[in-house]
């Protein structure tokens, strides 16, 4: 996939000028005269979210990225004062001490970031499965050393509210803030220029998870408004567990999770996952499910499941899978890991 090109002269014709610049003698400040308002640093935006498409947009008005598999984060800063926050709101700071120092040596006073949390595998794909590893799994205490923020959008800057500018506008900033060969704990996320059905045709032969489409010609809108859209080159979703079969075999005895996603405010089942955790994962999902125990499963069944033990629909799973079955379960399904609640977790909306 072909990155983003150097910016043309034409887009900072004063650096290109054969005639060196030389500033005047500096004249003293009119007291009289009224000083540029700065806009109030807000404390958390809500973020724009990715409208899921089947296909890929194409056409000059949209702009490419990457889909990065990990933590939604919001990076604030003011001078040495660095806060990472989630998209729910909850304060992460102390979870990614390599993006904090990376948002202290930003050469700016103040900005708000916005952008994901992750661990690239050794090909640079995003895995989410080693970012939970890193913090010590769901709702883990450990810090991420290893994750960085790739970084996507810029909300504020230097003391101005910046959402109402263009998506383009927006994205040229970011991009003198953070320099496309930046390494380190926040690195951009690439611009890749081209049609939007042969980026995604790259991106799936690349193995990775998906492309982000972004209107050029639009501000930043919080919600899932449709200024940016995404296209998954493997479906995963998230999933409500609302219990597991039991098996002496397999790892914290755990033979299958059973899984119901939503539709029109209720919970239906879509059938189950047994594939996925390692050991110890599924050791500490089964301490989980064990505190959620209920007496009977909420959703409507049809039959009873063997050695099955039911749980309240508290815990999001991230699911992949290759289709649909004729009756509405998930086929070829695997298990990636559990969705943090600070991060606002989603579950998929069946269409009726």
């Amino acid at each position: 996939m072909a990155k983003r090109s150097t910016k043309s002269s034409t887009s900072l014709p004063l650096l290109h000028e054969d005639t060196p610049l030389r500033g005047g003698r500096r004249k003293p400040r009119d007291p009289q005269q009224p000083a540029l308002p700065f806009d109030v640093m807000p404390g958390w935006i809500e973020p724009c979210l990715a409208k899921p498409v089947a296909n890929a947009p194409t056409g000059p008005d949209w702009l490419y990225e990457i889909k990065w598999d990990g933590y939604r984060l919001m990076v604030i800063k003011e001078a040495d004062d660095v806060r990472v926050i989630t998209r729910g709101g909850h304060n992460w700071t102390h979870r990614f001490p390599t993006i904090v120092e990376a948002a202290k040596a930003l050469p700016v006073g103040t900005a708000i970031l916005d952008g994901e949390a992750c661990v690239l595998d050794e090909m640079g794909r995003s895995d989410f499965g080693a970012l939970q590893q890193a913090l010590g799994g769901r709702g883990g205490k450990r810090s991420a050393a290893d994750a960085m923020l790739l970084a996507f959008d810029l909300m504020y800057f230097d003391g101005h509210d910046i959402r109402g500018l263009d998506q383009e506008d927006r994205r040229r900033l970011l991009e003198g803030l953070v320099p496309s060969d930046a390494e380190g704990g926040i690195r951009l996320s690439q611009e890749i220029q081209g049609e939007g059905h042969a980026i995604f045709k790259a991106a799936r032969e690349h193995g990775l998870e998906g492309i982000i489409a972004k209107r050029r010609n639009v501000p930043y809108r919080s919600g899932r408004g449709g200024e940016w859209v995404k296209v998954k080159c493997i479906a995963s979703e998230g999933f409500l567990i609302i219990g597991y079969e039991r098996s002496s075999a397999a790892f914290g005895g755990i033979g299958r999770l059973m899984l119901a996603a939503r539709t029109r405010g209720q919970l239906v089942y879509v059938g189950g996952v047994g594939t996925g955790p390692n050991e110890r994962s599924a050791i500490d999902l089964r301490r989980q499910l064990d505190r959620l125990v209920v007496l009977k499963p909420v959703v409507n069944l049809r039959r009873k499941k063997r050695d099955a033990i039911y749980v309240k629909p508290l815990l999001v799973a991230e699911i992949e899978f290759r289709a649909w079955t004729s009756d509405g379960k998930l086929r070829h399904a695997s298990f990636k890991g559990l969705r943090d609640p600070d991060d606002e977790p989603s579950v998929f909306e069946l269409d009726t």
